[in-house]
């Protein structure tokens, strides 16, 4: 995002509204805009946390009733609670993929919350550098800032995994108390048959998937990208640790306290091969507020000398640097090619770390 420069007598334009993208915004507008923005990324999220509510209804609702049917006299009622099992397996996989869309929500109120509203309230009173960047690149090519696997796993500690335990305590005593109380542990796992499957193979691959389910919620406790709910990584965080992490550096630019792994922004380098470099250049300058560096390049085909723009990018502008090129030098020729890093004014602060 382009910063709002200050009025200064030796600046030949002062700009006094904040520019972004052609936009000619006050501070007012601006903050209105992003206050509207919150408020609609919030209505989402609450509809999505719905959703999730829903879903874990339909599972205890579920249970409740297949636990009702299963203890009767019948010796094949156990069969009820096994097809519950199955349907709470479905719910659980439908919940993680609406988990995953909650916290694409979320995420986005997150780094609203962190690094612009946080900032209005804490010196120096200024968003990181790239928060405005990422915000956008989310906006237009959105993505799942958590993994199947991190989903399934927080659902699977926070709900499904009790319902899964009051399940397998009500097989086991169904089949331990009907038709009359077994003897002895073979005795109970003989009952466990479904048709020509013998009850104690029942009761092996039933030990085995829920040994499956414990593993899978306690190797999946660890990924923490998760950013819609209160984690433990943030308890008991103190006034101190967050002045600490939100310190100034050298240039005057904060290190952002939050900032999710999928937020942070694709940057390119994109050559630009042209016989009208001054104009091009201009209006990179002029409407893109990037610089742009002139190198000599000469064409191995005709050997006719070309100029080639260097110019720094991120994801979301590239669509504005095609469209300027286009109406200025149709005949030029646009590479954009992926970088590594990028470092200084309009970018990462040059002693600022990098992950």
């Amino acid at each position: 995002m382009v910063e709002p420069k200050q009025n200064d007598s030796s600046q030949p334009f002062p700009e006094p509204v904040w520019t972004y993208r052609g936009y000619q915004l006050k501070a007012s507008e601006f903050t209105t805009a992003m206050v509207h923005l919150f408020r609609a990324e919030v209505t989402r999220a609450n509809v999505w946390r719905q959703r999730l509510d829903t879903t874990t209804n339909w599972a205890v609702v579920t249970t409740g009733a297949s636990i009702s049917l299963a203890f009767t006299e019948s010796e094949i009622s156990h069969i009820v609670l096994i097809l519950n099992l199955l349907l709470v397996t479905i719910f659980l996989l439908i919940e993680t993929r609406r988990y995953r869309y909650y916290e694409l929500w979320s995420s986005r109120i997150r780094l609203m919350e962190t690094d612009f509203f946080a900032a209005m309230l804490v010196p120096p009173f200024h968003p990181s550098a790239d928060w405005a960047e990422g915000l956008a690149e989310n906006l237009l090519l959105p993505r799942f800032p958590i993994s199947n696997l991190e989903a399934l796993g927080r659902r699977l500690r926070r709900n499904y995994l009790w319902i899964y335990v009051v399940v397998g305590f009500a097989w086991l005593a169904k089949l331990w108390l009907f038709p009359s109380m077994a003897v002895s542990l073979a005795e109970m796992a003989s009952r466990a048959k479904v048709g020509p499957i013998s009850g104690e193979l029942v009761v092996s691959v039933s030990l085995f998937l829920y040994a499956i389910v414990f593993v899978i919620a306690l190797a999946t406790v660890g990924l923490q990208h998760s950013s819609g709910e209160v984690l433990p990584r943030f308890e008991g965080l103190s006034a101190d640790f967050i002045s600490s992490v939100t310190e100034t550096g050298k240039r005057g630019m904060p290190k952002a306290w939050f900032r999710p792994e999928s937020q942070k922004r694709k940057q390119l380098l994109t050559f630009i091969i042209t016989d009208k470099p001054e104009k091009v250049s201009e209006r990179i300058t002029k409407d893109m507020n990037r610089g742009a560096t002139l190198v000599a390049g000469k064409g191995a085909y005709t050997g006719k000398e070309h100029a080639v723009l260097l110019v720094a990018l991120t994801m979301t502008e590239v669509a504005h640097l095609k469209a300027l090129v286009a109406e200025t030098d149709s005949d030029a020729f646009v590479i954009v090619s992926p970088a590594q890093g990028v470092f200084g004014k309009g970018f990462a602060p040059l002693d600022e770390e990098r992950g």
